[in-house]
């Protein structure tokens, strides 16, 4: 359920960067009210409609999989506290292993 909460995220997260981009500026519409609209896709209202409804739609499953995600990390964590993720110096020198000694070292003594 988590990789298909990702996986979903990623691709909303996508689609919200192409929207975003697609959409054309304020000082665009500009250019439509002197007779350019006929050479665009959508005509002049067209694509502001249907792309600022597709921005609307992808941010909030954008904000639903990042509350989930967050959710789910939540209980994923093992520990409670970054602080207690990292040994400490003296825990650090009792974990060194010792020297096996091969028997080509007890000959050579």
């Amino acid at each position: 359920m988590y990789t298909l909460v990702v996986v979903l995220h990623v691709m909303v997260s996508l689609i919200l960067i192409v929207v975003v981009l697609l959409q054309a500026g304020k000082g665009a519409e500009m250019g439509a009210a002197f007779g350019g609209s006929s050479q665009t896709i959508f005509g002049s209202r067209g694509a502001a409609t249907f792309l600022s409804k597709l921005t609307v739609g992808a941010a909030v499953v954008f904000m639903v999989t990042s509350l989930t995600l967050s959710m789910f990390s939540r209980s994923r964590s093992v520990l409670p506290s970054v602080t207690e993720s990292s040994p400490s110096p003296s825990q650090e020198s009792e974990n060194i292993p010792t020297p096996v000694e091969t028997p080509e070292d007890a000959a050579s003594e």
